[in-house]
């Protein structure tokens, strides 16, 4: 009965870390994947275990409903019933499928609600990044380090496999952050809407032009991890991904010296965002 228990969360959900972790690749959608990405913040595994909870909630009433649909199909056609009944209620009946349905209610929104407070609620932070949405672009700046830079996806013709670069989702300068620390993402835009969002970490947040969104994520594993602007914003909308690699907290530290020569200090009277990338590559 556990072989079966398990094989079938393996197969509905496609939550199984060990069944993901024999891809090579982190943070990035593969050939005949079921499920999510593997979850590689603290955030994203609570996301994942409560949406593993509700996938059995939803796998049971449906069986459940479908077996009633079926008997009733069977138990009360023409033939097997031909003198129909003739009441209208059954008080027990109606009492018991209105007080059932409250009680799952219940139980799916006491985990819901709590994992919505642990979203949004950002503890202390280690490290905060300004990232802004630009058309079809992002910049990003890191306020503690003097760090600011832009971000362009590379374009598919420069694309070196070799590397390890993806097509569609690699970029010229991609965001650093150490494993394991807490990373502050405050987000707007310069232009229109545009999002925040990488699927292994289970964070999205709306980047709003004249407004300052936040969230928050805690990578728990070594890796290089890929988003895209999940808000459509344009002709270059599919064109703007977000490329994160964590990184042990020894290898950020040598790359923070590393970008503060790259990427020089800006003046007091120009704008952190015009840092100019080191692929123009512009849509």
């Amino acid at each position: 009965m556990n072989k079966i228990f398990g094989f079938l969360t393996l197969m509905f959900a496609g939550l199984s870390s060990q069944a993901v972790a024999q891809t090579e690749a982190l943070g990035i959608a593969h050939d005949k994947q079921l499920g999510f990405q593997e979850a590689a913040s603290t955030f994203a595994y609570k996301v994942h275990d409560f949406h593993t909870m509700l996938l059995w909630v939803i796998t049971l009433i449906t069986l459940l409903v479908l077996g009633l649909i079926i008997w009733i199909a069977f138990r009360y056609n023409d033939k097997a019933n031909p003198v129909p009944a003739t009441f209208t209620h059954n008080k027990f009946w109606e009492r018991l499928w209105t007080i059932i349905p409250v009680l799952i209610l219940v139980v799916i929104a006491i985990p819901s609600f709590r994992l919505m407070y642990y979203e949004g609620k950002t503890p202390e932070p280690d490290i905060t990044i300004k990232a802004t949405g630009y058309q079809w672009y992002w910049g990003y700046e890191y306020p503690n380090e003097e760090i600011s830079f832009l971000s362009y996806m590379i374009p598919e013709k420069e694309i070196d496999k070799d590397a390890g670069q993806v097509r569609l989702l690699s970029v010229d300068n991609a965001l650093v952050v150490p494993v394991d620390s807490t990373v502050q993402i405050l987000t707007t835009a310069g232009d229109v809407l545009h999002a925040f969002a990488i699927p292994a970490f289970s964070i999205k947040k709306d980047a709003v032009p004249g407004r300052l969104n936040e969230t928050w994520f805690k990578a728990t594993k070594i890796g290089t991890f890929y988003g895209q602007c999940s808000e459509i914003c344009g002709t270059g909308h599919a064109y703007m991904p977000i490329e994160i690699k964590v990184v042990s907290q020894e290898d950020y530290n040598a790359w923070v010296l590393t970008a503060k020569e790259k990427f020089s200090a800006l003046n007091d009277n120009e704008a952190p965002i015009k840092i100019a990338s080191s692929n123009p590559f512009h849509w």
